[in-house]
């Protein structure tokens, strides 16, 4: 059975060794451009523009800027909407790995309390619904003929700490549905 990722900012070394500078010196000089003041959008076309970072360190430093000043909290995007996500690559093929989520029985296989009402459905693209007040976008990515990622989003949540559950919540969903598909 897979194991909860902990996510952790990348290491001085590894920031570095691709942006030329540590994270104390980014933060530096994020203060030094007024980027409290800033959106995130500002921040990464600061860094892009002004400090020729390439658009995914960019977003990394970005985000990790916000952390460390208290302007984003975890989990939060910059549209200030709190998410969780995960996804997983099953030994499956597409057509059953998506009808284990719009099969109203087998998606009860796996997901016995899930609280999901689909609004829209492409076969071998996505799933969307509501989930209570909040929203779920599941894609499907084939992996080849037998194998598919499935990641899930699940946003407009109310808070950090129900992102924080959601994301467990879904990490054990995933798995039994890895363990229903493959066995």
């Amino acid at each position: 059975m897979n194991k909860p990722r902990v996510t952790k900012r990348s290491s001085d070394e590894a920031v570095k060794a691709k942006t030329g500078k540590v994270w104390a010196e980014w933060f530096r000089i994020l203060d030094k451009a007024g980027a409290k003041k800033m959106s995130h959008k500002e921040i990464a076309e600061y860094l892009r523009d002004e400090q020729h970072v390439g658009p995914w360190w960019g977003q990394m430093v970005a985000v990790a800027y916000e952390h460390e000043r208290g302007i984003r909290e975890k989990f939060q995007k910059c549209d200030g909407e709190f998410s969780a996500s995960g996804s997983r690559t099953m030994a499956a093929p597409m057509a059953k790995a998506f009808a284990a989520w719009t099969d109203e029985k087998l998606r009860k296989r796996w997901l016995p309390d899930g609280k999901l009402e689909i609004t829209t459905a492409t076969p071998g693209k996505y799933v969307r619904g509501k989930w209570g007040t909040s929203r779920l976008s599941v894609g499907f990515v084939g992996k080849g003929a037998a194998k598919t990622q499935v990641a899930v989003d699940h946003g407009k949540l109310a808070s950090s700490r129900e992102s924080a559950k959601m994301k467990s919540y879904w990490f054990a969903a995933l798995n039994r549905l890895q363990n229903m598909l493959e066995s």
